[in-house]
């Protein structure tokens, strides 16, 4: 016991080392010309998957930044980067697939991870070919959460315009919708299927 004990203190102790060397100091600045702008603005979206955004921001302070902003794009933030009305966030990759498809001025600069997404359904949905001919919310057409789901309905054989039925509502009316067997299934974000899964529902 004593072992793991020193163990987790000295990667404890590395940890925070090497955080502090990529971090770095003040000091740090002085050795670098400062950036040519000193504002930045980033998507402010209600999803835990963009904590490290809200992290980010002393880190962008370090690096020069004076002036982090983090603007409400509303439900749909994807036409604020094209608009620019930000400058760099985190979102969901499949709408700007479809933007970059339509040719809107955007540039993708990586990966950060593969989504939070479930699909939640009633009894009549075991598996994505069941959605043929059912009902499924979404918040709006074009979401990540329809665009997530369309592209899942196509590699299955469907064709989400037309064996798919998708209504358009609110999250928290969908999941009460989905519990009352109004709708056949939906697709959820954090912490949606987490709060189904803890009311047993779907």
């Amino acid at each position: 016991m004593k072992t793991i004990q020193s163990r987790r203190r000295f990667l404890t102790t590395l940890s925070s080392a090497g955080a502090a060397g990529l971090i770095g100091s003040s000091d740090s600045l002085a050795q670098e010309a400062p950036p040519e702008t000193t504002t930045i603005r980033l998507t402010k979206i209600p999803g835990i998957c963009i904590a490290p955004q809200y992290v980010a921001e002393e880190l962008l302070k370090s690096e020069g930044f004076t002036d982090v902003q983090y603007v409400d794009g509303g439900a749909n933030i994807y036409p604020a980067f094209a608009s620019g009305k930000v400058d760099i966030s985190m979102a969901f990759v499949a709408p700007f697939i479809v933007q970059l498809d339509a040719n809107v001025p955007i540039v993708l600069l990586g990966g950060v991870h593969v989504g939070c997404y479930e699909l939640f359904g009633t009894e009549r949905v075991k598996a994505i070919r069941d959605l043929k001919g059912k009902t499924v919310a979404i918040p709006e057409l074009g979401s990540p959460h329809h665009v997530f789901l369309a592209s899942m309905a196509a590699y299955v054989g469907l064709d989400p315009n037309k064996d798919i039925n998708f209504v358009t509502h609110p999250v928290s009316e969908s999941a009460r919708l989905l519990a009352e067997e109004k709708v056949d299934a939906l697709m959820g974000f954090p912490p949606v299927p987490q709060e189904l899964r803890e009311k047993k529902i779907g």
